[in-house]
């Protein structure tokens, strides 16, 4: 119920984003304001008015559903930012081609509360963390039901076990599936062979008549009403899932997977970057990551929480789990069109 509400809150503030168009709209940025772009339902929505309490600061939020759409806007400066959330793959790209801003972390004393287990994903993407700091992060692996599966799976091959017909969920997401077929075949989630994406795609085509469905967000919910029987879902749904359906677990298969960390950022057009600075600030302090915590149970890469998430075995992962793990790479436009090749085949099938 405090989820409803509080995306019933998320859409209301939406809409008066809109109403007032904001930095989306073009008008002119207010002395006092920051205009933030995130993910929607991403942070705690009491929080925008308690850091207007806290900083004497104005909060505008606009929001947007993927990585993919956020890039054109940022790109073509069609409206202007001080502080974006994005993932690392992203934050990667955009640093590259200019598009951020270094933080200065003289006002970001808060910094020093990130946990050390996530700065070496971080120098993958962001070397030396100058453009970005991290939001939340986690892992990807399968989930499954206990009671709808015969023995509890090890391996990303176990998605293409016939047993499980019509009972796999897949993602619709064209990295993450090439993240699974390429962890089968033994090759990087991040290859830019075209030989390997071939055979990855063939991979992907064998298995789809075992495929329930290709979804996202959604995927949570179908385990949850026990609609299927395994589905790939990243570890910050887990908590969340089994609170609803005690019968569902969750596992890294054995080859290792994808960990991802969705961040914070200035943009290079930031017209109030000590606001922007101020957000990314408060957002990392002890009380409002707490917050966020119960909110969204995802890892928040947070010491002054630790003593809360240190509970939570799918939010810690090992160091022995996390040297089988990767960071989504940025692969740059040639690769990218490449993989959009094969997805569109792989689709088409």
């Amino acid at each position: 119920m405090k989820r409803i509400l509080a995306i019933i809150c998320v859409v209301a503030m939406l809409m008066a984003c809109f109403a007032g168009c904001g930095a989306g709209g073009g008008g002119e940025t207010g002395q006092g304001t920051v205009f933030v772009y995130c993910f929607g339902d991403y942070f705690d929505p009491e929080l925008e008015y308690e850091f207007e309490e806290a900083t004497g600061f104005d909060v505008v939020i606009d929001y947007f559903d993927t990585n993919e759409e956020l890039y054109p806007v940022i790109k073509n400066n069609t409206a202007k930012y001080d502080v974006i959330c994005a993932s690392d793959y992203m934050i990667d790209k955009l640093r590259k081609e200019g598009l951020l801003s270094e933080i200065d972390f003289a006002n970001v004393p808060n910094a020093e509360n990130i946990t050390d287990n996530i700065k070496s994903f971080i120098e993958e993407f962001d070397p030396g963390m100058k453009y970005s700091v991290p939001h939340t992060w986690g892992t990807y692996g399968i989930m499954y039901n206990t009671e709808m599966v015969d023995e509890a799976p090890t391996s990303w091959n176990d998605l293409w076990n016939e047993e499980y017909a019509d009972s796999i969920v897949m993602p619709d997401s064209m990295r993450e599936a090439y993240m699974i077929a390429g962890k089968v075949l033994g090759y990087s989630m991040n290859t830019t062979s075209e030989t390997e994406l071939k055979e990855m795609t063939e991979l992907l085509i064998q298995q789809k008549p075992l495929v329930y469905s290709l979804v996202n967000d959604s995927a949570r919910e179908l385990m949850i009403g026990e609609s299927t029987a395994l589905a790939l879902i990243n570890s910050g749904e887990v908590i969340y899932s089994q609170d609803l359906n005690e019968n569902l677990e969750y596992v890294v298969p054995v080859e290792g997977t994808e960990v991802w960390t969705d961040c914070w950022a200035i943009t290079s057009t930031a017209e109030n970057k000590e606001a922007g600075e101020a957000w990314i600030n408060f957002m990392l302090e002890g009380d409002v990551a707490e917050v966020n915590f119960d909110y969204l149970t995802y890892a928040i890469p947070n010491k002054e929480i630790s003593h809360i998430t240190d509970e939570y075995d799918v939010l810690n992962p090992s160091e022995e789990l996390l040297s089988r793990c990767e960071t989504l790479k940025n692969l740059g436009s040639e690769v990218d069109e490449l993989y959009s090749k094969y997805w569109k085949e792989y689709k088409s099938k």
